[in-house]
């Protein structure tokens, strides 16, 4: 059985799981997926744009996120002018824009120095305490590992769990 904040997911329908996916899951890819000829904030907007959100309901947690990850003055450049971190730090805010229970993060600090990493982990920390999401994360930082509940290492392609 595998349950997601209580539902379990083997008795939804195709559709159930889709709208649960949507409106429950938050995912941060080691690859940023943004749309280069869209400016910072579009891309930030795009799942509520998808979900049918009004921008207007969301616009001051977009620029909240953005500035959290002090990128709030580049709201309105197109990604194409982004470093790499910056670019890491806009997926990170598009993930976290509708507020997921569940966040599934891949190296969520991977392209950052580590003033920004950790200025991240900060936040991805703060949305499990403030609002009760759900982190799992993949990581290669040491550091970042130990500030989870659990840690999960795989060697030599063997799974060990550290109580």
């Amino acid at each position: 059985t595998v349950r997601v904040h209580d539902r379990d997911l083997n008795g939804l329908s195709e559709s159930e799981r889709t709208l649960m996916r949507r409106d429950d899951v938050g995912l941060i890819f080691q690859f940023f997926h943004l749309l280069p000829h869209l400016s910072v904030y579009d891309n930030v907007t795009l799942p509520s744009m998808i979900s049918g959100d009004r921008i207007g309901d969301v616009d001051g947690r977009v620029m909240d996120l953005l500035g959290r990850v002090g990128l709030a003055d580049r709201a309105r450049d197109t990604v194409q002018k982004l470093s790499g971190g910056e670019m890491q730090r806009v997926a990170i805010c598009r993930a976290l824009l509708r507020k997921p229970r569940l966040l599934l993060a891949d190296e969520p600090t991977g392209n950052l120095d580590d003033e920004n990493g950790q200025l991240v982990m900060d936040l991805l920390l703060s949305l499990v305490e403030d609002e009760g999401t759900t982190l799992l994360y993949v990581t290669h930082s040491r550091a970042f590992a130990k500030l989870a509940d659990a840690v999960w290492e795989i060697h030599s392609g063997e799974l060990k769990i550290d109580e």
